[in-house]
């Protein structure tokens, strides 16, 4: 698990990382497509928000509820109803579902409570799930401890999926 507190300044710039995210994706010819909760389409929208971004940009799921997870992505209710929306187990099925209804080589999922209500004793506010595949290999899923409000998680969560794709993509 890890906590980011970091304030805004020493955050990156989005628009820069995705420039930077689209230069290898390009480079190595690799497409992404998002499955997203509780960012709303904030990654899509990241991503799609430059020029040229069709080249790289398969599409985005946005599964807020439960039955979008199952409906769009295929999670199994058994395990949404075993570990809730909110967790690494169903976090990893949206990067499975994603990838093979889409056909990309990447994948980037996220879940989370967002807040301000919501939360419990065992996912309070700020608790979010990240996932990252590449086609043929595993989920990668952290668990992140956001701080700040709604917004300030919402944003972050988006950053760390962005720098965690980068980071990954940039080692194959």
């Amino acid at each position: 698990m890890i906590s980011d507190t970091l304030p805004a300044t020493d955050r990156p710039d989005l628009d820069t990382l995705v420039a930077e995210l689209a230069a290898a994706m390009t480079a190595r010819r690799q497409s992404l497509v998002s499955a997203e909760s509780c960012t709303g389409g904030l990654i899509a929208g990241a991503c799609t928000g430059i020029a040229g971004s069709s080249a790289w940009f398969e599409r985005g799921y946005v599964t807020y509820s439960n039955a979008a997870k199952h409906e769009d992505l295929r999670v199994d209710h058994h395990l949404i109803s075993a570990h809730g929306a909110v967790s690494a187990p169903v976090v990893g099925a949206m990067t499975q579902g994603a990838l093979t209804l889409s056909g990309a080589n990447w994948a980037v999922a996220v879940s989370g409570v967002a807040g301000p209500g919501g939360g419990s004793d065992d996912k309070p506010v700020g608790t979010v799930f990240i996932g990252w595949q590449q086609a043929g290999a595993r989920p990668d899923v952290e668990h992140l401890m956001l701080a700040g409000d709604r917004r300030a998680v919402r944003e972050q969560t988006v950053i760390h999926a962005l720098v965690g794709l980068k980071q990954r993509v940039e080692r194959m």
